[in-house]
């Protein structure tokens, strides 16, 4: 599925399929002709897990969370194109989808895979576990109201049931809204 085209931006969202349906040329016409017009960067979605796969990784005790989503925002300049709905919703997805839904971990051990687990692979100190003298980087989420609501066909869309992200200790989003405050900072072992 292609995430962005500037020529034609009609067919951001649509499977390669529909693209090649939609102009009237053989697939391997199309997929050479956007990548020309694009110099050779096609940003897509590609589809190569399945459910059961994604279940088995999840109850694995070797298996965490993470996402290779970026930094977007719903509206002006990095809402562009139709990415992947992961870069909204990745957590929230997988804390009413498979805690809540289908039951395939206990919140507590979606916590651990999404929070202390990852942050120690990345040997990242003072991060992924509540401790006096670590960063204070914290979502206070409803367990019961969490969803993801970004979708393929609408992927700028933020989660529900979040109701404050703190960044190293101060409140970047209050109520779903933005403050203001931009403590990010590049991570370093």
């Amino acid at each position: 599925m292609v995430v962005s085209y500037d020529k034609d931006p009609s067919v951001e969202g649509k499977r390669m399929s529909e693209i090649t349906d939609l102009w009237g040329k053989d697939p391997w016409n199309t997929c050479f002709d956007m990548l020309i017009d694009a110099n050779g960067t096609v940003p897509m979605c590609i589809f190569s897990t399945c459910e059961a796969d994604v279940e088995t990784v999840m109850k694995s005790p070797l298996g965490m969370s993470g996402s290779d989503g970026r930094a977007l925002k719903a509206d002006g300049p990095l809402a562009k194109g139709k990415p992947h709905p992961r870069n909204y919703g990745n957590f929230p997805r997988l804390l009413s989808e498979y805690v809540r839904t289908r039951n395939v971990m206990d919140l507590p051990t979606a916590i651990h895979k999404m929070t202390e687990m990852p942050a120690r692979k990345a040997r990242l100190v003072g991060r992924g576990v509540i401790a006096e003298g670590n960063w204070a980087d914290l979502v206070v989420f409803d367990p019961h109201a969490v969803k993801d609501m970004a979708t393929f066909t609408d992927p700028h869309r933020y989660p529900l049931g979040i109701d404050y992200v703190i960044v190293n200790g101060r409140v970047v989003v209050d109520h779903g809204r933005h403050t203001g405050e931009l403590p990010g900072m590049v991570l370093r072992r």
